[in-house]
This record gives C-alpha cells, structure tokens and sequence, in this order.
C-alpha cells in the first residue's frame, strides 16, 4: 500500500494533505533513512510554490553515501516544486521516503522510475542477501511511459549508465534522460559513455538530458553532447564556459540540463547543506521563447 499512495490519490491539495497521516504511517513502518532522521517538517520558505511547478525540470546528485535527512532532501524539492525531478546516487528506499515525504507534508505527488545500475549494501543498506538498489531515479508529476534502463559497456570505478522515460512537458509529448558518468580522471571511460547517451539521445527531436556528468563544460568528452542540445543556463557553452554557474561545493560544473526542442525560460543553481552537488533547475518553454534575465 505505501508505494502507491501516489498513483491512488488523485484528490485536490487539500484532500492530499488531510491523508498525511496515512503516509506518515507509511515512512514510519519503512524505518529512518539514516541516522537520526526524525520527521521535523523544516517550513518551506514564504514565496515557495504551493503545487507543482509546470515545465519546471530539476537536476541534483543527492549524494550518497552521506547519511543525510530524506525529510530534508524533500524539503529542498517541495522549495522549488519542479515537475520532473533527476536524482543521481540515489538509493530506491530513499527515493520511496523522499516522494512520500513530498505527498504527504507538502501536497506533491509524483510518479517514480528507477535506473538502478547496481545493488550494493554499503551504498543503500538492506541485507547481505538483499542489499539495496542504487542508481538514478526520475520523479515526474506527469505519467511516464516507455521506460529503459541501459548499464554503459563500461562504468569505470562503478557501475554506471542512464535511464530514459517519456512524459508531457509544456503539453508535448518528451523523452526525459537521466544519467551519472564515471567519476573524475576517467575521461576516456566517459567519452565511450557520452557515445552510448549522445547516440539515444539523437533519436528524439524533443529532449531533456538530466544528470552529473563529472566533467567540466568544455572536457573533450562531452563535445558530441554540445553537438546535440545546449545547456539550460544560456551563458554555458563551449568554449566560453568560464561563464557557467558552478554546480558543486568543489566549485565546477558537473551537472546539467541539456536540452533539444526547448529554450530555457530561466535558470537557477541553489547551494544546499544535503550535498555536495547543488540544486539546478530550469523552466523551459518552446525553442523560439527569449530567456527571461535573472533579477
């Protein structure tokens, strides 16, 4: 029953909120997701959206294994609300929390597909005979459909790969991409696995391209990707990419919204305390819109 109470729930926010309880029960029987996680709802700041944000899409490396609050990683989102959410390192009973957290104190409901690439105990916890799964996960308040999951022929250190759903984004029909490369000084195992993404990324005229790439705007192995789409902050491109707005606490830009068939309407990169990779988040409308300039 816990794992579906967003596809049962199709009521107003009001009616959402009033079967909190219920969820709540739900998180409790599912135990912490880490040491001294307790349900303290963090109150979202004044100007936060109250529903969800259409045609807003969000990034963010949730970092693991960092023993943070699933409670307070639903807070960061629940923040800014976005309609399709790509979560990289992140472990399937973490996103369970993390989405019913977001239903049951802040009214969102999503829908959930999983790229998991590995099950690893040390990563997600579980049992020897059962670890937990740790992959991608993609949230999206639309339906989604089509779903794939592709390991790359090669991972490098760790198991990698990418995972791709289809949904509704400004009312059109888009293929959604989620994706974590290998780790840094692994650039030639990064460049096979830009090739095995650029390559399903290609066949569809309209797409959104979530993930951390762990490489900087203008590493080679990223080319065939700018070959493809542009980046939702409008001032990042090859090869001025000293202009790119830095994504991690290590101050690069590893992380991206690329885009095909869409122009960002406007950009946003917000540092959090739950990561070591920030928040970024895009609102995208047709390609022939003009990009609206940051207060």
């Amino acid at each position: 029953m816990c794992t579906h109470l967003g596809e049962a729930m199709v009521l107003g926010r009001g009616a959402r909120l009033l079967a909190g309880a219920m969820a709540v029960a739900c998180l409790l029987l599912m135990g912490p997701s880490a040491p001294g996680d307790a349900l303290v709802v963090r109150p979202l700041p004044s100007d936060a959206p109250r529903d969800v944000v259409q045609n807003r899409v969000m990034t963010w490396n949730i970092c693991n294994p960092c023993e943070e609050s699933d409670v307070e990683r639903a807070a960061e989102i629940a923040t800014y609300a976005p309609q399709i959410v790509g979560m990289q390192e992140a472990c399937v009973r973490d996103v369970e929390r993390i989405r019913a957290y977001l239903e049951s104190l802040y009214g969102l409901v999503y829908h959930v597909e999983y790229g998991t690439v590995l099950r690893h105990r040390g990563r997600c916890g579980g049992t020897p005979w059962n670890p937990g799964a740790f992959g991608q996960a993609v949230l999206s308040a639309a339906p989604m459909t089509d779903h794939v999951n592709v390991e790359y022929p090669d991972g490098g250190s760790e198991d990698r790969g990418y995972m791709a759903v289809t949904t509704t984004v400004d009312g059109e029909p888009v293929r959604v991409f989620n994706t974590h490369l290998a780790h840094r000084r692994q650039e030639a195992i990064r460049a096979g696995q830009t090739d095995v993404l650029a390559a399903a990324v290609a066949r569809h005229e309209r797409a959104i391209v979530l993930g951390d790439f762990n490489a900087v705007p203008d590493a080679p192995e990223l080319a065939r990707m700018w070959a493809l789409a542009t980046d939702a902050d409008p001032q990042c491109h090859p090869p001025s990419a000293g202009t790119c707005e830095l994504t991690t606490d290590w101050h690069s830009k590893f992380d991206y919204v690329f885009l095909r068939g869409f122009a960002p309407l406007e950009h946003r990169v917000h540092p959090t305390p739950y990561s070591d990779h920030h928040l970024v988040h895009a609102d995208l409308g047709p390609r022939n819109r003009t990009p609206r300039s940051a207060p």
